[in-house]
């Protein structure tokens, strides 16, 4: 960076930068050894110890951290030291741990940081704190801190600086500690239900298990484009097929899509697949990933987003598509109908519609204006019409609607899963379909997949099959209100 473009505060941090060098103390220092963390040693073993007991006990600790505060004058001082684990206070005199290294304490500026072994103390007022007998300079922090009080103004920063974010904002910090422990716990219960976590490919040949626009790039040796996966559904089928029987991938799915608070280019789902299993294990398997999720953070399985009081404590409640609609909107979709009749039913209720749909997608269209922002309390959403679910096994009772179902709740969708379709030749159809859709306008057909439908003449078992975002999951559990406040580094529009 020119000179010229450091402000004040920059170039005397600088100045000290060059003073610790002529003074032998490496700016950017060396390896350190803390033994204790903060939160999670320190203040879980010593915070209900009295004072008096603490003295007498003589507790040695060495702690390493950010310098967040500073206070005092003369020859002893306070600061505020901050870890993952959270923020202590520490005491350091002159006459503890030398002139030499106070002076070079009291040079420094909030940002550092600091190693620092010491005795577990409580002050008069019973603040915690450690009393440094020994300190050790690790890194000079060039800039400063956004100030404490008001962090970070500009909510782009959030997201372009996340560092500064973490620092500054706890709760932040502690709600990505909370996504890692929700990830956790997912994992952990499929690993204790005999589900195998596997890898499939990001680089795909062809876009496909979803109806979305990938993104698309080019691999040079080969000389053919490829795509990033927008789903991880028929490459965990094929393992299926192979034998694994239940099967399971928490990743990355990478679509060519719009942001806003819900959607984000890149965002991570789990999709999982169970030979034998139908529609209706699954939902018993859904129920459980999410109820295990919300323990890890909410152990009583209740808590508050946006100002709704949530209780998993109930089962998840069931509800047919068809069954919904007509509990909301008095509109009866078991009668039978025809493509024009349903067409009308749109108008008449301001529903707007392609050409080329049929009943089923505006049974869909009705669910999803009418409906879904109704749905609060968790519920599972099934028999989605067949036009919508080129995936699904069909429903035995009534061929209209496939055994599929989408779990719902305060009006958004976390999970969607069906008895898969294990049928070839109903498959290749299907997809046909959709090429027929795509040449009337349906832009987000994808090419048919010849090598899973070739995968499946080999014979796909019944199977019930889920995916999960993980995403909304972790936005729920965590009351966060944007996508981008879950994801570490979201995809933001490049500056000016």
């Amino acid at each position: 960076m020119a000179e010229e473009k450091l402000n004040d505060q920059m170039i005397v941090r600088r100045e000290k930068m060059q003073a610790l060098r002529d003074a032998g103390v490496a700016p950017f220092g060396h390896r350190f050894v803390p033994d204790h963390d903060i939160s999670t040693d320190i203040r879980a073993k010593y915070g209900e110890l009295s004072g008096e007991l603490l003295l007498e006990q003589g507790n040695m600790v060495t702690i390493a951290g950010r310098m967040i505060a500073k206070r005092g004058s003369g020859k002893a001082s306070f600061g505020d030291l901050l870890d993952r684990g959270g923020r202590i206070q520490f005491y350091i005199r002159q006459d503890r741990v030398g002139e030499e290294a106070y002076k070079l304490f009291k040079e420094s500026d909030i940002g550092d940081f600091w190693g620092i072994r010491g005795d577990v103390i409580k002050t008069k007022v019973g603040e915690l704190t450690v009393r440094a007998s020994e300190i050790t300079f690790l890194t000079k922090a060039l800039r400063p801190l956004p100030d404490k009080y008001h962090g970070l103004q500009d909510p782009e920063l959030v997201y372009r600086q996340r560092y500064l974010d973490l620092i500054t904002n706890r709760e932040s910090f502690e709600r990505f500690q909370n996504r890692t422990k929700i990830i956790k716990a997912i994992r952990r219960y499929m690993d204790d239900n005999d589900f195998t976590e596997v890898e499939t490919p990001i680089l795909e040949n062809v876009a496909s298990g979803a109806e979305a626009r990938p993104f698309i790039t080019h691999h040079n040796a080969l000389d053919i484009d490829m795509y990033m996966r927008i789903a991880t559904e028929l490459r965990l089928k094929r393992l299926i097929v192979g034998g694994m029987e239940r099967v399971y991938e928490l990743g990355r799915i990478f679509r060519n899509e719009g942001m806003d608070l819900r959607h984000n280019p890149e965002f991570d789902t789990m999709e999982t697949y169970a030979a034998y299993f139908d529609f209706n294990d699954v939902m018993e398997e859904t129920e459980g990933i999410v109820k295990a999720a919300t323990k890890a953070v909410h152990p009583n399985l209740k808590f508050t987003y946006q100002g709704h009081e949530m209780d998993f404590t109930k089962p998840f409640a069931r509800m047919h598509m068809v069954d919904a609609i007509k509990k909301y909107t008095g509109i009866d979709f078991w009668e039978p109908m025809s493509d024009d009749d349903a067409k009308k039913l749109a108008d008449e209720n301001g529903i707007e519609y392609e050409d080329w749909w049929k009943v089923g997608h505006i049974i869909n269209a009705f669910f999803e204006e009418k409906v879904q922002d109704q749905l609060q309390e968790p519920v599972f959403i099934y028999g989605h019409p067949v036009e919508i679910s080129p995936l699904a096994k069909v429903n035995e009772q009534d061929s209209r609607f496939t055994d599929r179902f989408e779990l719902y709740i305060l009006g958004s969708e976390f999970a969607n899963a069906f008895s898969e379709l294990n049928d070839p030749i109903d498959q290749r159809q299907r997809f046909e379909k959709q090429a027929e859709e795509h040449a009337q306008g349906n832009d987000e057909y994808q090419p048919i997949d010849e090598d899973f439908v070739e995968a499946l003449e080999y014979g796909m078992p019944p199977t019930g099959g889920l995916g999960v975002g993980i995403d909304r999951l972790v936005m729920l559990l965590t009351d966060a209100k944007s996508i981008r406040d879950v994801l570490l580094f979201p995809t933001m529009r490049p500056k000016k």
